[in-house]
């Protein structure tokens, strides 16, 4: 048998399964910097420790070992599955026949930097600036495609001495995409600690980074929330409909309601200079998303507005009664309608921002 195995990015973040399969294994095939990791378990076993750059020899050992009837313990850092041993294995495994393996899997660099930041991931992608297997044209199309999708976007391997240019070129592209104030998580590992940073696009080469450091770039929604990365799913918080807004809205379906500024409200402008007072009561209150600028007024429950001005641009304006229409046919809707309604929101901050 040989295992597969991930043991994450230190001994504190390995599985239950991972820690038996090596305890079953008579040998240990490994890179010589992850040995430390597993000291303990290994005792009495046959141990053979290899560079970077000879994977192909480990994989080749494992199957030659396994061949002998013993049990092998294939060992990668993170997730083998995620740029590690397993992706080398199974690319010579069709040189053998009856080979008895199994995959245990990791927690990869991408899931161990988001815990550290907060909750960044949403719907993400995962891409290594490594050129030494990949062409860069190859490294710029997936980054654009990503960075064009919205997509939360991990990367491993980001930059070395020597190696700068698919930094570089994927820095370039991401702040043709993206806002430049747009969230950058920057967790930078070594041997005795791990140095986590929340920056911004436009900020980022400002920062250390190495071929040790996993960087986490926001999409449209991500947002900084007391020290941490913030990618919202859009859950619907339950919430009464204001009397004031329920009136509002009786006029806005009877086509009273104001549009644009309202320079004859005695608030105006409540919300930044020059706004747009078309939606004065927010048709997705309470979203519950710091994204835009709300927040929660701590221990009483209530979410405030105060500070979010994007539902009094035109952009969003225009965005949001484009189909709006289609969703709100009576004040109820503000309410039964509510994941339709955030659905509308995130499609309008994706197109406004």
């Amino acid at each position: 048998m040989i295992s597969i195995i991930g043991i994450g990015p230190s001994r504190e973040n390995m599985s239950l399964k991972a820690v038996n399969a090596i305890k079953a294994a008579d040998v240990i095939i490994t890179y010589k910097k992850y040995i430390k990791n597993i000291e303990d378990l290994v005792n009495g076993k046959e141990i053979i420790l290899k560079g970077m750059g000879d994977e192909i020899k480990r994989a080749e050992l494992a199957v030659s070992k396994s061949q002998e009837g013993k049990n092998v313990a294939l060992v990668s850092s993170g997730d083998p599955g995620v740029f590690g041993m397993a992706n080398v294995f199974f690319q010579i495994i069709g040189k053998y026949d009856h080979v008895d393996v199994e995959v245990v899997p990791g927690v990869t660099a991408a899931t161990f930097a988001a815990s550290m930041l907060g909750a960044p991931l949403h719907d993400f992608a995962v891409i290594s600036l490594s050129d030494i297997l990949t062409p860069l044209s190859e490294i710029k199309r997936k980054i654009k495609a990503a960075a064009d999708g919205d997509f939360v976007i991990a990367i491993y391997n980001p930059l070395s001495k020597t190696r700068t240019r698919p930094f570089e070129e994927a820095h370039r592209l991401l702040l043709e995409s993206r806002n430049p104030e747009t969230p950058v998580g920057v967790v930078r590992s070594s041997e005795d600690r791990v140095a986590v940073t929340i920056t911004n696009l436009k900020n980022l080469t400002d920062h250390e980074i190495n071929m040790s450091t996993t960087l986490i770039i926001g999409n449209s929604m991500t947002y900084v929330n007391e020290g941490r990365m913030i990618t919202p799913r859009g859950y619907r918080v339950p919430y009464k409909t204001h009397p004031l807004a329920v009136d509002f809205y009786e006029k806005y379906l009877k086509g009273e309601g104001n549009q644009g500024p309202n320079m004859e409200c005695e608030f105006y402008p409540c919300h930044g200079h020059q706004q747009n007072c078309t939606f004065c009561y927010c048709p997705f209150y309470p979203c519950g998303d710091c994204s835009t600028g709300g927040r929660w007024i701590k221990n009483k429950g209530v979410w405030s507005c105060e500070d979010c001005e994007w539902i009094h641009r035109n952009k969003t304006v225009e965005c949001i009664q484009g189909k709006l229409p289609e969703i709100l046919h009576e004040v109820d809707d503000l309410k039964n309608k509510k994941k339709d309604l955030l659905k509308l929101r995130r499609e309008c901050i994706y197109l406004t921002r």
